[in-house]
């Protein structure tokens, strides 16, 4: 059976790391899971890593070749092997295998997954569980997010009064990557302590009046100058439009899916939207048809290839002119 979060703490503190490991879900979760491991596997003498990243072209032979190698330092070894999809394919699921009936001495083998649902799961995940450990990570539901605020805090040397955790969680409407950024400003802001509602409020309006959050919502939400003034916000605070891009090409990816969908309310639940931005996302798309957003995820990608030096253009002119047409679909010429 897959690990909960307390067991995977305590599997973690052990002076010894199991053959296998299988990390998937929430993306930011199984990336920190990750990193604790990888540390573990430092402090417990495994000196030597590989990465294996799965992509198109990846030739699983590779997993058979790098588990039977031999350490040039006689230490062990940690095989990373990062599988986006969670699928490993037909030959991907033969090689997991492979490895499972007969894992190498002192080879530890790390699977990273951060796209999964139980769809995914097969014998090569209960072949993983039993020579190793599977951990689902999971997103706190509506009424855990006030606690995982607060035990996220406290990692952090903060504590907050339950009000300043609600006020958190309701400004971060189930993102965990915005919870875990506003966190770690938190921590530069005030330092360690207890933060009260009112701090919160401050600290928080201090600490995020222009960010890339604020700008797809009111993108999306059809606040055109409002959008428009956080983006030079942005801009004027010397942020990366690359970065920029990159939030906002997920939102517009997450708007084209919604818009695809046949049950959109359905499609709305598996993307696990909060009621607000379920809604922010309906009357979006009651604006424009799927080929707007067709045209918006277009002009965003070349966007990034002028903001990384690979095409000839003003980004951030440009940048201007596409959150002026997500928020204002009527203003679609400006992507021509």
């Amino acid at each position: 059976m897959p690990l909960n979060a307390v067991q995977w703490q305590k599997s973690l503190a052990a002076d010894h790391l199991r053959p296998a490991y299988l990390l998937a879900g929430e993306e930011l979760l199984v990336l920190e899971a990750a990193d604790a491991l990888r540390a573990q596997a430092r402090r417990l003498g495994y000196a030597e890593r590989e990465v294996l990243d799965v992509g198109n072209h990846f030739d699983w032979d590779d997993l058979a070749r790098s588990a039977a190698g031999m350490s040039l330092f006689a230490t062990r070894r940690l095989l990373d092997l990062r599988l986006p999809t969670g699928r490993p394919g037909t030959e991907g699921a033969k090689a997991i295998n492979e490895f499972c009936a007969n894992p190498p001495p002192d080879v530890t083998l790390l699977i990273t997954a951060t796209e999964w649902s139980s769809k995914h799961e097969g014998a090569w995940t209960r072949n993983l569980d039993v020579a190793g450990a599977v951990v689902v990570f999971t997103a706190p539901r509506p009424n855990e997010w006030a606690a995982w605020i607060g035990a996220r805090l406290a990692s952090r040397g903060l504590s907050a009064t339950p009000d300043a955790a609600a006020l958190l969680a309701e400004r971060v409407e189930g993102n965990l990557l915005a919870a875990a950024q506003e966190i770690d400003k938190l921590v530069v802001l005030r330092g360690e302590g207890r933060i009260d509602a009112q701090e919160m409020e401050n600290l928080v309006a201090d600490s995020a009046r222009y960010d890339a959050f604020k700008l797809t919502d009111a993108a999306f939400g059809g606040e055109g100058g409002r959008a428009l003034r956080i983006l030079h916000g942005l801009h004027a605070e010397g942020d990366e439009l690359i970065a920029l891009m990159g939030w906002l090409v997920n939102q517009l990816q997450l708007a084209l899916r919604l818009a695809n969908a046949r049950d959109f309310a359905a499609q709305a639940r598996a993307e696990r939207l909060w009621p607000a931005r379920e809604q922010l996302f309906r009357k979006a798309l009651r604006r424009a048809p799927r080929e707007h957003w067709l045209q918006c995820l277009a002009r965003a990608a070349r966007i990034d290839r002028m903001a990384k030096g690979r095409e000839q253009g003003d980004p951030w002119l440009e940048a201007e002119r596409l959150v002026a047409a997500i928020a204002e679909p009527r203003a679609a010429q400006a992507l021509s």
